[in-house]
């Protein structure tokens, strides 16, 4: 093949031209005497177009035969057609078979409804759809322009260790490893070590993996994740506030400048994220918890938020629905927050700290504090914590050593893509790995993602056709959160239409939801 090599993604550079692509089989369509191959490259999709009497039979006999997934590269010229989903077609002329995927043993991913338990077993494969490449892409340029916007302001890229001595976030979520027969742990976060080098160079940054030890099967939860940190000497919490609503508003913009096309194909609604700059809502603790009350007693909330609590999920949704744009919650109780927290000189009760809540209910994206600047405070709060002083002794030298007021905060990269490019996703699609591929769910947690994401396709109008009385059957042994979720839309008379047809009511339906509540509670 002598034409140039070109990529779908600027094809519409070549008009008229001859080219040659280097991809796969996405899907094939027959018609007659003509063959419509969907070709992707990786940065695209493009229709082919295969006439019985434009090419030798071998041409039209080797398309034919072709099946999901088989490897090719194909030449063809470029032609521009309205009605194309890229505003281009390809007419092929030669084809070369690179490996074509056997019969007997296809691609395991359909172009089918599958569920996120089976993908998520197949990750390796599943990244090659459409939606799963796009909300990569706009990952790869969230991570581009997080650099970007550090690097332009004075700040300077240091990399903390990932095996660490000591836990910075609690115990409880740390992942132990054998270290020469020493106790090491995967790092929770790199915020203890850029303190010192901030100390050394003022304003820096980390960038790399951190791990929780939880095991959740949320739409927010990842055992392994991506942190950006920022640290700066000198800084305040109102200086922290201020640098994440910069960094969040320049993700954004960045994305809709150079994404938009990768965020239409998530199914973003842009018109959202268009709202999102500053400034953004601040907001007080105590006033979250009034809110939060005031919630309860319309009937918005199931349980009382009480003060001195920390917020879980349900709570941070709620909040986080009453505005357009992130919101940020400050000061919260010190008893719920990390050791190093500096406290409110006016409320010593309450720590110097925030989180960013981001809006459309996909939670904490952003936390943040002023770090205790005090020596002596620090030690008393490190036993107050039963954390090993001894593994402390370094991080306690920098208040002994030209201690400063410094404040920092960390984002999750799986968060912020998740609330950016995708509504409805879970943030295990926002990382391009599985990790731990054998993730040893109960058959209740299965049960409860099949249910949550069959109650997502239904409310979004993908399964019309699927009778809601199948998704209730799931729902007798779903966990409890995916009952309450059901139980919450059906009373939104989202479902009425649906439900009626199915010859279900509202009342029964939420009765169905509320058994479930009990069984999964029975069994744990």
């Amino acid at each position: 093949m002598s034409s140039p090599i070109a990529t779908i993604s600027k094809i519409g550079e070549h008009d008229g031209q001859s080219v040659t692509l280097r991809g796969w089989l996405y899907n094939l369509r027959e018609s007659g005497k003509l063959l419509f191959p969907i070709l992707r490259d990786g940065t695209g999709l493009i229709q082919g177009v295969v006439a019985k009497n434009a090419v030798s039979p071998e041409v039209f006999d080797a398309v034919k035969t072709l099946t999901q997934e088989s490897s090719v590269i194909v030449e063809g010229k470029v032609r521009a057609d309205k009605r194309a989903p890229g505003g281009y077609e390809l007419d092929v002329s030669s084809v070369q078979v690179v490996q074509k995927v056997p019969d007997s043993d296809p691609y395991p991913i359909s172009l089918k409804e599958h569920g996120v338990d089976f993908l998520m077993e197949h990750r390796h494969l599943w990244v090659r759809t459409p939606r799963q490449a796009a909300i990569l892409r706009v990952r790869a340029e969230i991570i581009k322009a997080a650099r970007d916007f550090f690097d332009e302001r004075g700040f300077t890229l240091t990399d903390p260790p990932i095996l660490t001595p000591a836990a910075c976030e609690g115990t409880t979520t740390l992942f132990p490893v054998d270290y020469f027969e020493e106790q090491a742990y995967l790092t929770q976060s790199g915020q203890l070590y850029i303190e010192a080098t901030a100390m050394a160079f003022g304003k820096v940054y980390s960038f790399g993996p951190t791990f929780r030890a939880e095991k959740s099967k949320t739409r927010r939860h990842l055992t392994e994740f991506w942190m950006v940190e920022p640290e700066v000497a000198y800084a305040t919490l109102d200086d922290m506030m201020e640098l994440a609503e910069g960094l969040l508003s320049f993700l954004v913009k960045r994305c809709l400048d150079r994404r938009r096309n990768d965020l239409q194909i998530i199914g973003r609604d842009v018109a959202k994220l268009e709202k999102i700059e500053p400034p953004f809502p601040r907001i007080s603790y105590d006033d979250a918890v009034k809110m939060l009350q005031e919630g309860h007693q319309t009937g918005a909330l199931e349980n009382k938020f009480e003060w001195g609590g920390d917020l879980g999920s349900p709570d941070e949704t709620y909040l986080s629905s009453k505005f357009e744009k992130p919101v940020m919650v400050h000061r919260y109780p010190a008893s719920v927050k990390a050791f190093y927290m500096e406290p409110d000189p006016q409320r010593p009760d309450l720590a110097l700290c925030v989180d960013v809540l981001a809006p459309e209910g996909y939670g904490e994206i952003i936390g943040g504090s002023q770090r205790m600047a005090s020596y002596d405070l620090l030690v008393q709060r490190i036993r107050e914590h039963n954390l090993p002083e001894e593994a402390f002794k370094w991080y306690l030298d920098l208040r002994k050593y030209g201690s400063v007021p410094h404040a920092g905060f960390g984002m999750g990269i799986e968060r912020a893509v998740g609330a950016e490019a995708a509504e409805e996703s879970k943030v295990c699609e926002c990382i391009a790995g599985t990790g731990v591929v054998k993730r040893g769910h109960t058959v209740a947690e299965q049960l409860n993602t099949r249910v949550f994401d069959a109650c997502c396709k239904v409310i979004g109008g993908q399964w019309r056709d699927h009778c809601p009385q199948k998704l209730f059957k799931f729902v007798h042994h779903s966990h409890r959160l995916a009952a309450e979720r059901i139980a919450l839309e059906v009373s939104s008379c989202r479902w009425n239409e649906m439900l009626v047809n199915a010859g279900l009511s509202q009342r029964h339906a939420i009765q169905d939801c509320s058994m479930a509540s009990a069984v999964a509670e029975d069994h744990g």
